[in-house]
C-alpha cells in the first residue's frame, strides 16, 4: 500500500443529520420505526421537523462518519458524497474540510435539496433513523475522482448507495478504479433492509470486489438468510479477505479464511446514544489495516471508537480519537 497519498477514500451519503432526544410516545404516535431507518419524502421530512423537540445539526452519513473518525484518529481520509449548493451542503462541505477529511465533489446548483437525517434518541439509547436523501441520490460517474482513488490504500463504500442505478454505476467505477491500482476496497451492508433489497447483487459484490466487509449482526444473519451465527458466521467465510462482524454488547467477530478472532465490548459504558457505533468501529479498524496493524489490534481499536462514540450525543466525536492510541 506504498505511494498513497490517503488511507482511506469513503464514497457514500452526504447528509446532515438532525438530532433530538425524544419519547418511546413521540415514536409511536408517528408511526416511526423504532431502532431502524426508513427513507422518507421531502414532505414527510418538513412534517417532522415541525413535529420534533430542540435538535443538533451537524454532518452526518455513515461512511462520512467513518471519516471523520479516521481524520480524529490522526489518519489521511477522504470523501466523495453529494450535496447541493444551498445552506446544509456549506454546512456539510465546511465540516468535513474542518476536521481534516479531503472533499472537493462538485455540489450541485439545481434538483433536490442536501439530504438530512432526522434522528431521534429514546431514554434507552436506540437511535430511530428517518432520511431524506435528497442530493445523495444524484451522485454519477462523473462525480468520482479516478485520481483519489487511485491514490488511496482503501475505497470504503456504503451499502446504502445502491439503491440508486447511477450512484451504482458511480460505485462500480470507482472499485474498478481501485482494483487497478491494486488497492484494498471494503464495504459496509449499511443495514437489514439494505441488504433485504440487494442481498443476492450485494453477495456477487462481495466474492468479485470486496476485501474488507463490515457487518452488524443482524445484517449477516439477514445476508446469509439464517438466524444462526455461527451457521452465518461461516456461509460468508471466505467470500472476502476478511469480515469485521459487530455483536453490540458482545464485542465483534473478524473473520478470514484461515482464522476467527474475538473482540471484547468496552465494559461499564454509560451509553448515551448508539448512533455511529458501527461507523466509528469502521473508523477504528481501517485506521490500524492502514497502518499495518494486525487485525486483532485492528479490531481492538475498532472496539474502542465504537464504546467512545455511545458515550457522547452524535456520530462525530467531540473530542479528539488520537488519546485511544
Amino acid at each position: 500500500m506504498n505511494s498513497a497519498i490517503y488511507d482511506v477514500c469513503g464514497i457514500g451519503n452526504a447528509i446532515v443529520d438532525i438530532l433530538s432526544t425524544t419519547s418511546e410516545e413521540f415514536i409511536s404516535e408517528h408511526g416511526l420505526m423504532k431502532g431502524g431507518m426508513m427513507l422518507i419524502d421531502e414532505q414527510r421530512a418538513e412534517y417532522l421537523y415541525d413535529y420534533m423537540g430542540g435538535a443538533t445539526e451537524c454532518s452526518g452519513g455513515s461512511v462520512a462518519n467513518s471519516m471523520a473518525g479516521i481524520a480524529s484518529l490522526g489518519g489521511m481520509p477522504a470523501f466523495i458524497g453529494k450535496v447541493k449548493q444551498d445552506v446544509l451542503g456549506e454546512i456539510f462541505r465546511h465540516d468535513m474540510r474542518a476536521i481534516g477529511v479531503h472533499f472537493d465533489t462538485k455540489a450541485s446548483t439545481q434538483g433536490k435539496a442536501t439530504a438530512r437525517c432526522y434522528i431521534f434518541v429514546t431514554p434507552d439509547a436506540q437511535r430511530t433513523m428517518n432520511t431524506y436523501i435528497g442530493a445523495c441520490a444524484e451522485i454519477f460517474k462523473d462525480d468520482i475522482n479516478d485520481a483519489l482513488v487511485a491514490h488511496s490504500k482503501v475505497t470504503y463504500v456504503e451499502g446504502y448507495l445502491w439503491d440508486q442505478p447511477n450512484a451504482k454505476e458511480a460505485i462500480l467505477k470507482a472499485l474498478e478504479v481501485a482494483k487497478a491500482r491494486n488497492r484494498k476496497v471494503a464495504f459496509t451492508l449499511s443495514d437489514v433492509f439494505c441488504v433485504e433489497r440487494h442481498r443476492d447483487e450485494f453477495l456477487q459484490l462481495i466474492e468479485s470486489h470486496v476485501d474488507i466487509l463490515f457487518a452488524n449482526e443482524r445484517e449477516l444473519l439477514s445476508l446469509a438468510q439464517t438466524d444462526d451465527f455461527d451457521k452465518a458466521k461461516e456461509k460468508i467465510r471466505g467470500k472476502s479477505e476478511l469480515v469485521a462482524i459487530t455483536r453490540s454488547e458482545k464485542g465483534s467477530v473478524i473473520v478470514t479464511q484461515g482464522e476467527t478472532i474475538k473482540i471484547e465490548s468496552g465494559k461499564d459504558l454509560k451509553v448515551v446514544d448508539s448512533t455511529g457505533a458501527g461507523d466509528l468501529y469502521a473508523s477504528g479498524f481501517l485506521y490500524g489495516y492502514t497502518q499495518g496493524w494486525d487485525l486483532q489490534k485492528c479490531g481492538e481499536l475498532g472496539s474502542k471508537c465504537a464504546s467512545y462514540i455511545i458515550q457522547q450525543f452524535g456520530a462525530r466525536p467531540h473530542n479528539t480519537l488520537k488519546a485511544l492510541l
